[in-house]
């Protein structure tokens, strides 16, 4: 008898397939996803679809730091609590939110997107270094600490943004013991980022 698949299939074919490439999440373990998200259709399926409609008509990055908000400056850059004498440079936004999670941090925040890696094609000119200037100039910004991931696409780019502020008087940091080489903040645990952070060192 020969069977064939109905659409319904294919359209879980390509859930499962979009699922599969989230981080931390292979094919087998995008289906057993799916899979519960059926079960559970009322508790999980249904909101989760009405939620992604939503972020997806409203999420932007904010103009000021890059950071994921529903307004054009997030709460973090709108908060006038915040020391604005101090950035905190980082990779993207998962390393943000590892950073804000670690409640070490009272500064501001500037989100690059991109590392400089010859290897992904990026060009150390597309880091938008003209932004943090901007933030300086705005806030006499005394210290950057430079919070990117212990790898050579980081410390390059650590460099390339040194050099580039060279001529202003500012102190520059970057996370100490506890961060592995190789490793990524949003893998790291609190403890480990504020004790990183804490024992941040001078970068000459």
């Amino acid at each position: 008898m020969n069977f064939k698949n109905h659409k319904v299939n294919d359209e879980l074919e390509t859930l499962i397939a979009i699922l599969s490439k989230l981080p931390g999440l292979g094919p087998r373990s995008a289906r057993r996803a799916v899979i519960k998200m059926i079960e559970k259709k009322e508790i999980i399926l249904e909101p989760l679809t009405k939620v992604l409609n939503e972020i997806s008509e409203k999420i932007k990055e904010c103009e000021s730091c890059g950071n994921f908000t529903v307004d054009n400056i997030c709460s973090i850059c709108s908060d006038n609590s915040r020391n604005n004498n101090r950035i905190c440079i980082v990779q993207d936004v998962a390393d943000l939110w590892a950073m804000e999670r670690s409640q070490v941090f009272d500064g501001l925040y500037h989100v690059l997107g991109n590392y400089s890696s010859s290897y992904l094609g990026i060009n150390l000119e597309e880091l938008e270094i003209d932004k943090i200037i901007n933030k300086i100039e705005r806030n006499e910004v005394k210290e950057i600490i430079l919070a990117l991931d212990a790898t050579i696409n980081g410390q390059t780019t650590a460099n390339y943004i040194i050099e580039k502020l060279k001529n202003y008087q500012i102190n520059f940091s970057s996370l100490a013991h506890g961060v592995p080489v190789g490793g990524e903040l949003d893998y790291l645990d609190d403890g480990t980022i504020r004790a990183a952070f804490s024992a941040r060192k001078p970068v000459l």
